[in-house]
C-alpha cells in the first residue's frame, strides 16, 4: 500500500493536471490523457475526408508534364489493391480477451494488423508481402498485387498456438547470413518465433521451418520490433518492445494466466512488458542480451521502435516508442558481443511544455520514423501521437536535431533535437500509429505518411475518454475502474490517413484525399516500396478488422537515384564464398562476387549521394522499424531539379529516411522535367560479415542500381 504522503502527491499532481490540461486546450498546446494501447485522442486534419480506400485520383494540379514549382500541389496519385482474403460476413471485429479486460474488449483488440515489403523469391526487387491479419489471427505471404507472382500465395504453419497467443508483426530478415529472406513473427500471448527459409525450395508454407527464439515459450504481448547490429559484429540483432507486462494473458478467456493489469500512470507508467535485444550469434541463432535495458528504462508500454545512427559511428541508435509515458533515446555505445545503452534527453526552455521534450514526454506514442527536415544532415525523429479536439490535446512530434556536435552532446546524455511538429504543420494527424517518410514524387523532399484511427462502431464513446482524462494514477491500474469500450463502441474508428506534403512554406499538407489514400479504414502499419519497380514508391497499409491495401504509384515522378544494397552471403570466415539456391550476385567491376555467389541487404549502411549545386542527400538502411511496418530494403534519392542543387527546393530542402527505394529503370513512369542525366558521386558505408567497417565512393547514372559491397569497394551487380 501507499503511503499517505504518496496518496496527497497523486492527488495534487491530478489537479495539477487537470488545471494545465484546461489551459492547454485552449492554447492548442497538449495535455496528456488516458490511451489505448497507442492511448491518447485524435482530430482531423483540413481535408481529410474524402474517397474511400480504392480506386484513384489525382491531386489539383494533376500529372502535368513539367517539373513542379515548389509550394504548388503536386500530382499525387495512387491505385487501391486489396491485400489478404476479402471480407466476409461474420467477420469478427474484436477478439475474445481475459474476463478482468471484458470491459475493455474493443481497446484490447485494437491491435494486431502488421504488414512488410520483401523478397520471397530471390529475385532482390522486394514484390512480396508479409501480412498479418487479426481477423483470422494469420500470417500470409503473397505477391503484391499486379507483380509477376510465380507462386501462390500462402499461410506459414502457425506453431502449436494456445488460445491466447496471436500474432502481431511479421519481419523479414536474413537471420543466418544465407542469402535467403527469413521472417520473425511475434506474438501476444507467447515469445517469438523464426522461421528459417529452406534452401532450394520455392516459396510455399513448407520452405519455411519454424523454431522459437527462447528456450522454452514464455508469455510475452510484443508490440514492435526491429532489426540491426547493434554491437557492431557483423551480425544482425533482434530487438522486441513489450506493451503488456510479461506473463499476462490477455487474450486469455479463462484468465489462468495472470491478473488483469493496465498501467499504473496515464502519463509515466513503467510497468509495462519488458523490452529485449536477442544478439545474433551466427548461422540463425540467437541469445539475449540480459540487462540491455535494466539500467535505462526498459519496461514502458512499448507499441514502436526505430533504429538509426544518428551520431554517425556506424552504431544505431534506439528510440523506443511508449504508451502512457516517456519515450526513450538510448544512445548506443556497444562494443561486439556487449550491448550498452544510456539515456539522452532534450532540454526544456521557458516556453516547452515538458510532454514536448524529447525523453521527458507524458504522451501516448505509437509510431517512429526518420526523416532529414531541416537538411543539416542528421537525421529527424518522426512520432506519432494523438491530437483530438473536444478531447485532450495530445500531440505528433517532430524533434529536429540543432546545430552543433551532434555526436559528442548525444554521448553527454543531452539529446539536441526540439519539436518543431506544430510550426510543420505536423501536430495533428489524427490518432495516429505508424509513421512513414518516404519521397513519392522523387522531388528530393521526403512526404509523410501516418496510419491513423482506434476503434470503429456506432456509438461514439468520446465523452467517456474526456472523463478518464482526469483520472487519478491510484484508480488506472485497475481495468475495472476505466470507461467501458466494448464491441461496437467508436472512438475516433472513422479518421483518415494522412499523406502530407511540404510546400514553399516548409509547413506540411494533407492531400491523401485527392491523392487516393484518404480511406476511413483503422490503419496500423504502413509498408513502402517500389513493388512494381516502375521507378514510383508505392506503399502498403495493414487495417485493423478489415481488408488491408497497397496503394500504387501512379502519379507524376521525376529523376532518382535508387540503391538496393548488397553483402555476400555467409559468415565472416566465408563471405564471398559460392552458395546456391538463392540472391546470385555476379559483379561487374572491382569488387565483384564469384559468380554465382548469394547476397542479402546491407541493413546498416548509408549512402550520401552529392549533387551538381553542393547539396548531400544522405540516407540509412533500416527499413524495419515504427509500429509493425516493414519497407523494402532500399535507398531512394529522388533528384527533382538537381541543376540547382537543392533537389526539390521546397523549404527544408533535402530530405533523408530509413524507407523507400524506387524501381528499376524509368519504363513505365511519368517523369516530371527535372536533371536527367549525368553521374552522380555516392559516398556508402557499411559493416562487413565480420562488423569491420567499410567504405566506398562511386558515380551513379539516375535510374536503379543494384550494388554489391566487399572489402574491394562497391560494384554494380548484374540483373538477370
Amino acid at each position: 500500500m501507499r503511503s499517505t504522503s504518496g496518496i496527497r502527491r497523486c492527488a495534487a499532481g491530478a489537479l495539477a493536471l487537470a488545471a494545465v490540461t484546461a489551459g492547454w486546450a485552449l492554447t492548442g498546446a497538449t495535455g496528456g490523457g488516458p490511451e489505448a494501447p497507442g492511448g491518447g485522442a485524435t482530430g482531423r486534419a483540413a481535408g481529410r475526408e474524402g474517397d474511400p480506400a480504392s480506386g484513384t485520383a489525382g491531386a489539383s494540379g494533376g500529372a502535368t508534364g513539367g517539373a513542379r514549382a515548389p509550394g504548388t500541389l503536386p500530382g499525387f496519385s495512387f491505385v487501391a489493391e486489396p491485400l489478404g482474403p476479402p471480407g466476409r460476413p461474420g467477420d469478427r471485429r474484436v477478439r475474445p480477451v481475459a474476463p478482468g479486460y471484458e470491459n475493455l474488449r474493443a481497446w484490447v483488440s485494437s491491435t494486431g494488423a502488421g504488414v512488410a515489403l520483401f523478397d520471397v523469391d530471390d529475385e532482390i526487387v522486394s514484390d512480396d508481402v508479409c501480412l498479418v491479419d487479426p481477423r483470422r489471427d494469420t500470417v500470409t505471404v503473397e505477391p503484391a498485387p499486379g507483380t509477376h507472382g510465380g507462386y501462390r500465395p500462402f499461410t506459414l504453419a502457425a506453431p502449436e498456438r494456445r488460445p491466447y497467443e496471436a500474432p502481431t508483426g511479421c519481419l523479414p530478415a536474413d537471420l543466418d547470413q544465407d542469402g535467403l529472406q527469413d521472417l520473425v513473427v511475434y506474438y501476444w500471448g507467447r515469445s517469438p518465433c523464426l522461421f528459417m527459409r529452406i534452401p532450394g525450395t520455392r516459396p510455399s508454407s513448407a520452405a519455411f521451418r519454424r523454431r522459437d527464439l527462447t528456450p522454452e515459450r514464455e508469455i510475452w504481448n510484443t508490440g514492435a520490433a526491429t532489426a540491426g547490429d547493434f554491437d557492431g559484429d557483423g551480425r544482425l540483432d533482434l530487438v522486441f518492445g513489450n506493451y503488456f507486462p510479461d506473463g499476462v494473458g490477455v487474450l486469455d478467456r479463462t484468465g489462468r494466466h495472470g491478473d488483469a493489469i493496465m498501467p499504473g500512470s496515464l502519463s509515466n507508467a513503467r510497468d509495462g512488458g519488458r523490452d529485449r535485444l536477442y544478439l545474433g550469434r551466427g548461422l540463425g541463432v540467437f541469445g539475449e542480451a540480459r540487462g540491455a535495458f535494466d539500467e535505462v528504462g526498459g519496461t514502458g508500454w512499448t507499441l514502436a521502435l526505430g533504429a538509426q545512427d544518428l551520431d554517425g559511428d556506424g552504431l544505431p541508435e534506439l528510440y523506443v516508442a511508449n504508451d502512457f509515458g516517456p519515450d526513450l533515446l538510448l544512445v548506443n555505445e556497444s562494443a561486439p558481443g556487449e550491448i550498452r545503452f544510456h539515456r539522452a534527453s532534450g532540454t526544456r526552455h521557458l516556453t516547452t511544455p515538458r510532454s514536448a521534450v524529447l525523453g521527458e514526454d507524458s504522451f501516448g506514442s505509437r509510431g517512429v520514423g526518420f526523416t532529414d527536415l531541416n537538411a543539416d544532415g542528421v537525421q529527424d525523429i518522426l512520432v506519432g501521437n494523438t491530437a483530438k479536439d473536444y478531447g485532450p490535446h495530445e500531440s505528433n512530434f517532430a524533434f529536429v536535431s540543432e546545430s552543433g556536435e551532434v555526436h559528442d552532446r548525444l554521448h553527454e546524455g543531452e539529446a539536441p533535437y526540439e519539436d518543431r511538429a506544430e510550426e510543420l504543420g505536423l501536430s495533428r494527424t489524427g490518432w495516429s500509429w505508424d509513421v512513414k517518410a518516404a519521397d513519392f514524387d522523387n522531388d528530393g523532399s521526403d512526404e509523410i505518411v501516418y496510419a491513423t484511427g482506434f476503434v470503429l462502431g456506432e456509438a461514439d464513446r468520446s465523452a467517456r475518454l474526456r472523463e478518464a482524462a482526469m483520472s487519478n494514477d491510484l484508480a488506472v491500474s485497475d481495468p475495472a475502474l476505466w470507461p467501458a469500450l466494448r464491441a461496437g463502441d467508436e472512438l475516433s474508428g472513422h479518421d483518415a490517413n494522412t499523406f502530407l506534403t511540404r510546400g514553399a512554406d516548409g509547413r506540411y499538407t494533407d492531400v491523401a484525399a485527392p491523392a487516393g489514400v484518404g480511406g476511413e479504414t483503422v490503419g496500423r502499419a504502413l509498408a513502402v516500396g517500389d513493388v512494381d519497380d516502375d521507378g514510383r514508391l508505392d506503399f502498403a497499409v495493414a487495417n485493423q478488422w478489415a481488408a488491408s491495401t497497397l496503394y500504387r504509384n501512379h502519379g507524376v515522378t521525376a529523376p532518382f537515384v535508387g540503391l538496393r544494397l548488397r553483402l555476400p552471403a555467409g559468415p565472416c570466415a566465408t563471405t564471398g564464398g559460392i552458395m546456391t539456391g538463392g540472391t546470385k550476385a555476379t559483379g561487374t567491376g572491382p569488387g565483384g562476387a564469384t559468380a554465382g555467389g548469394m547476397t542479402r541487404p546491407a541493413i546498416g549502411a548509408t549512402a550520401r549521394l552529392r549533387l551538381p549545386g553542393g547539396g548531400t542527400l544522405a540516407r540509412q538502411l533500416y527499413p524495419a522499424g515504427g509500429h509493425n511496418g516493414v519497407s523494402a530494403p532500399e535507398l531512394l534519392f529522388g533528384l527533382g531539379d538537381a541543376e540547382d542543387g537543392t533537389a526539390g527546393g521546397t523549404a527544408g530542402g533535402a530530405v533523408g529516411s530509413t524507407v523507400g527505394g524506387v524501381g528499376d529503370s524509368m519504363a513505365g513512369g511519368v517523369v516530371a522535367g527535372g536533371a536527367g542525366g549525368g553521374s552522380l558521386p555516392v559516398e556508402l558505408s557499411w559493416r562487413d560479415a565480420c562488423g569491420v567497417p567499410r567504405t566506398a565512393s562511386t558515380s551513379l547514372d539516375p535510374g536503379w542500381h543494384h550494388l554489391l559491397l566487399t572489402e574491394r569497394g562497391a560494384s554494380e551487380m548484374k540483373r538477370s
